[in-house]
C-alpha cells in the first residue's frame, strides 16, 4: 500500500510518497510560492533518479498537486507508474478542536467540521482545507483521503488539565480552553521509546519535549496525553524561536498602551519578535545563539539559559503531574541536535537521579539513550517522524483497522 501524505501551508505544500509495507520514503518534495510564482523540488528517493529543483508556475494549490504527481509518475523523475498505484492520501490539519479524538476518514462532513474550527488556527486550517480540495480536485473522489489532526492526541487530557480558570460560559459557548499541538510529534516518539525500552506503552509514563522552533512538552501517562504545554494557541508554554510563551496578560496590556500597538500588532510581536530571538536580539536559531553566546555575547547565553529552564521547569511540573516518570525524550531540531542544550536541561533532573553519558548525547539524529546505565530516569533522543503517523492512520482508517 503506497500513501501521500499532504501538509498544506498557506503557499506551500509539502509531501512524502511512502510504501508501507517497509514503512519507507519513496519520494519527497515541496512546493513553493503557491500564488505568487512556484518552485517545486521533487527528491526520488528509490532507484536512481535525479533531484528536480525548479522554478514552476503554480498558481493555486490544485497546479501544485498536479505537478507533485507529475513528477511521482514521470518516466525521468517518477518512483511509480501511475497515480493509480497511490491508494490513499493522508493529510496534516492543524486543528480539531474538541470535534476530533481521532484521525478520519474525509467526507463533507468532516470539511464541514473543520471548517468550523477555522476561527481556532486561521492561518491553517484554511491551507488544510484548500489543500484537500486541490487533491479532490486532481485525483478524484474514488481515492480515500484520511485527515490526522495535530490537536486529537491531546483530546485525552483531563478536564482540570485543559481549562482555563475564566468564566465558564467562555468554554461552553466558545470553546476557550487549552487544545494543545505537536500531537503527531508526540504521539511517534513515546510509542517508539516504548519499542526501545521492550515495555507496554500502557504501562509508562513519559515525558516528551518536542524542541524546535516551536516547542512544547507532553506528558504522556499509559500512553494517553495528559497535560501539555501549548494552549488554545501553539504561543503558549515554552519561550520558542520567536514566540513568547506563557506571559502576563498585563504586561501585555501595558506595552499596548505605551507603545499604542493594536492587538493585531502586538499578536505580532509575541509570535514574530519575541522568544530566544527577541531576548537575544541575535537570531531564533539556537546553532546561531551558541556560536554568539561562545564568543560572549550575554544575552545570546541569558536566551539559551532561559529556554533550558523553561524546559527543565515544564517537563518537571509533569513528572508531578504523573507522579514519577519512567523517561524523558528529547525531539526536532533542537531537541534531536543540541547535546549542549540537552546537557543544560538535564542537569535541573538530579533530583530524578538522572545522569547523562557525555559521549551518547554527542551524538545527533539517531534513536540513542543518552543517560547511563545507572540513571534512575532514562534520557532519549528520538528522532520525530510525523508523517509516518499520518500515513499509519491513514492505512489503518483506509484498511478498516
Amino acid at each position: 500500500m503506497k500513501i501521500l501524505v499532504i501538509n498544506a501551508g498557506s503557499s506551500s505544500l509539502k509531501y512524502q510518497l511512502i510504501d508501507m509495507e517497509t514503512e519507507s520514503v519513496m519520494a519527497k518534495g515541496l512546493c513553493e510560492r503557491i500564488g505568487i510564482g512556484g518552485h517545486l523540488k521533487h527528491t526520488p528517493l528509490v532507484g536512481d533518479k535525479p533531484v528536480y529543483n525548479e522554478d514552476i508556475n503554480l498558481p493555486t494549490h490544485a497546479e501544485a498537486i498536479a505537478a507533485v504527481i507529475d513528477k511521482l509518475t514521470s518516466a525521468e523523475y517518477g518512483v511509480v507508474g501511475s497515480m493509480k498505484e497511490i491508494d490513499a492520501v493522508g493529510h496534516r490539519v492543524v486543528h480539531g478542536g474538541e470535534k476530533f479524538a481521532c484521525s478520519v476518514l474525509i467526507d463533507n462532513a468532516v470539511m464541514e467540521a473543520i471548517a468550523q474550527c477555522t476561527p481556532f488556527a486561521p492561518l491553517h486550517n484554511p491551507a488544510n482545507i484548500t489543500g484537500i480540495l486541490a487533491c479532490r480536485e486532481v485525483m478524484g473522489n474514488d481515492v480515500p483521503m484520511v485527515a490526522v489532526f495535530d490537536t486529537a492526541f491531546h483530546q485525552t487530557m483531563p478536564k482540570k488539565a485543559y481549562m482555563y480558570a475564566l468564566p465558564y460560559d467562555y468554554y461552553q459557548e466558545d470553546g476557550i480552553r487549552r487544545y494543545g499541538f505537536h500531537g503527531t510529534s508526540h504521539k511517534y516518539v513515546t510509542a517508539r521509546c516504548a519499542e526501545i525500552m521492550g515495555k507496554p506503552i500502557e504501562e509508562l509514563k513519559l515525558v516528551s519535549c518536542h524542541l524546535g522552533n516551536g516547542s512544547s512538552i507532553c506528558a504522556v501517562a499509559n500512553g494517553k496525553s495528559v497535560d501539555t504545554s501549548m494552549g488554545f494557541t501553539p504561543l503558549a508554554g515554552l519561550p520558542m524561536g520567536t514566540r513568547s510563551g506563557d506571559l502576563d496578560p498585563g504586561a501585555m496590556q501595558f506595552i499596548m498602551n505605551k507603545h499604542h500597538l493594536a492587538i493585531d500588532e502586538m499578536l505580532n510581536v509575541l509570535n514574530k519578535k519575541s522568544g530566544v530571538d527577541g531576548v537575544s536580539g541575535v537570531s531564533s536559531d539556537f546553532r546561531d545563539l551558541d556560536s554568539a553566546a561562545g564568543e560572549g555575547n550575554e544575552r545570546a547565553r541569558l536566551a539559551l539559559d532561559m529556554f533550558a529552564y523553561w524546559v527543565a521547569k515544564t517537563a518537571g511540573s509533569y513528572v508531578t503531574a504523573m507522579n514519577g516518570t519512567d523517561a524523558i525524550i528529547f525531539t526536532a531540531g533542537v531537541g534531536e541536535n543540541s547535546g549542549d542544550t540537552r546537557k543544560a536541561i538535564c542537569d535541573y533532573f538530579g533530583y530524578l537521579g538522572v545522569t547523562i553519558d557525555a559521549e551518547a548525547n554527542k551524538k545527533r539524529g539517531e534513536d540513542v539513550m543518552i543517560s547511563t546505565p545507572d540513571s534512575k530516569v532514562k534520557v532519549f533522543v528520538i528522532p520525530t517522524n510525523e508523517e509516518l503517523v499520518i500515513a499509519r492512520d491513514t492505512r489503518d482508517i483506509v484498511c478498516g483497522k
